[in-house]
């Protein structure tokens, strides 16, 4: 059996902490068992390790997520990376590719398709292993696992079942009859009544099954040639692809704690503390959370049913049930990003400013953590001044190497090669000036610090 995790998301429906390359999933925010605060996917992670399941598991993700996902999970995590977002369907596809041409997985090896960030408890995953039995004891083509609802909701897709079966160990599951994708209320009281189940986004099948849908589609199913014909595939969902043309489907009920957070009125359901970061809350604010990655306290006083979340993104105020509507009020553009986690660290943008010469300054605080480094590179249209303001490390500028400290100011030309590693944890302010101050202009000459140093020693 195998596992693939899909791990993409836009990162707008939890704005402001969310956005384009930090998504609900990578936002620690969540308690463990131990009191410390962790995200939707290490919390995942950790409940698939308690059942042996990460070491046949794969996660399916874009570029800009590749970083985060290492430094939540480990970089021995194996990582199947879209050379560009394109929905499920290209994903599970590219992710079959890599286990067939790649792996050598067996064409009759079961493979279960999961999403990254669902809230369930450890029985969810034993469910998930039941699906394995379930696709080698029937004749389906697909497997799928719907939750028992607990209430008529129009937010949820409906898998609609109809004759029952049992497998060998006692487990029953159902034949699929037909799927209802978000229906109003009143039709969704009617679904519960025909014993339908909502559609959580698991799906089972051989990986036969998937390869041959690539060869029927005239796609390649060498991981490599699918990279390169990426943008040939239809943008458009696993569910739509492959799932409403599948015929033979079969479903196995899972009752439990299974909860979506991707709204600030269900995720605050499970956040333990009613003040995460700087602030002050009354003790009269009732069902009121404030969230406050910024430096600077907020405070709340006498308020009620309201979600307060600040970052460098931005900051909402909402009563919890209007969140929902985010993306019809909040015009999401291309601004930048402004604080990411790296493999090496993270960073937080202080000031940005345009003038009318259309010069343009752009102030970060850097984190570097110990023994880590950032790449080996040179940029075309900007400058760079760093000032550390604490730790030590290790700076090359231009293939020379020298120590530095608190209190230390490099300026970095336009074309000039540098990179630093981090002896201490590292802190810097950097400004950048120039023309076009983008992520893109970037020109990496090496990543690894043992590669750098063989470069400028030549």
């Amino acid at each position: 059996m195998h596992i693939v995790l899909l791990s993409g998301g836009s990162g707008n429906r939890l704005w402001p902490l969310s956005n384009e390359t930090r998504s609900k999933q990578f936002l620690k925010i969540l308690n463990n068992a131990a009191g410390q605060r962790e995200s939707m996917v290490q919390r995942v992670w950790n409940q698939l390790g308690k059942m042996n399941l990460t070491q046949t598991a794969v996660v399916a993700t874009g570029r800009s997520q590749v970083e985060l996902l290492q430094n939540q999970l480990g970089h021995e995590v194996e990582i199947v990376v879209e050379p560009e977002r394109r929905d499920t369907f290209p994903a599970i596809a590219l992710t079959a590719g890599y286990l067939y041409s790649v792996k050598g997985v067996s064409l009759n090896d079961v493979v279960i398709v999961l999403p990254v960030d669902p809230f369930v408890e450890d029985h969810f995953f034993e469910k998930v292993m039941e699906l394995e039995a379930l696709m080698l004891e029937t004749e389906a083509d697909l497997g799928l696992m719907g939750v028992s609802p607990d209430h008529p909701s129009s937010k949820f897709g409906y898998i609609v079942p109809q004759s029952v079966s049992q497998l060998s160990n006692g487990v029953e599951f159902y034949k699929v009859s037909h799927f209802v994708e978000k229906p109003e209320e009143q039709h969704a009281l009617q679904l519960l009544e025909q014993s339908a189940l909502w559609n959580c986004g698991v799906f089972a099948f051989r990986l036969g099954y998937l390869i041959n849908h690539l060869i029927e589609q005239s796609l390649p199913i060498q991981y490599d040639e699918l990279l390169l014909q990426y943008n040939r595939m239809q943008k458009t969902s696993f569910d739509y692809a492959v799932v409403e043309k599948t015929n033979n489907i079969v479903v196995m009920p899972y009752s439990g704690l299974w909860k979506d957070l991707g709204t600030w009125n269900v995720l605050t359901e499970e956040i333990k503390n009613p003040l995460v970061g700087r602030g002050t809350l009354s003790e009269d604010s009732s069902n009121t959370h404030v969230i406050n990655e910024l430096d600077i306290p907020i405070t709340v006083i006498g308020a009620r049913n309201l979600i307060v979340a600040a970052s460098p993104d931005g900051i909402l105020v909402s009563e919890k049930n209007a969140s929902m509507r985010l993306k019809e009020v909040v015009k999401f553009g291309d601004q930048r990003p402004m604080h990411e986690e790296r493999r090496w660290g993270r960073y937080r943008v202080l000031d940005y400013t345009k003038y009318p010469n259309g010069c343009e300054v752009l102030t970060k605080r850097i984190c570097i953590h110990e023994g880590q480094n950032l790449s080996y590179q040179y940029h075309m249209l900007r400058r760079e001044v760093w000032t550390v303001i604490s730790g030590e490390g290790e700076m090359i500028l231009n293939d020379d190497v020298r120590h530095i400290k608190a209190g230390d100011v490099i300026v970095i030309p336009i074309e000039a090669k540098h990179s630093i590693r981090a002896i201490t944890e590292l802190e810097i302010i950097e400004v950048q000036t120039g023309s076009e101050l983008i992520e893109d202009d970037i020109v990496r000459l090496a990543t690894r610090w043992e590669e750098i140093i063989h470069i400028v020693s030549v």
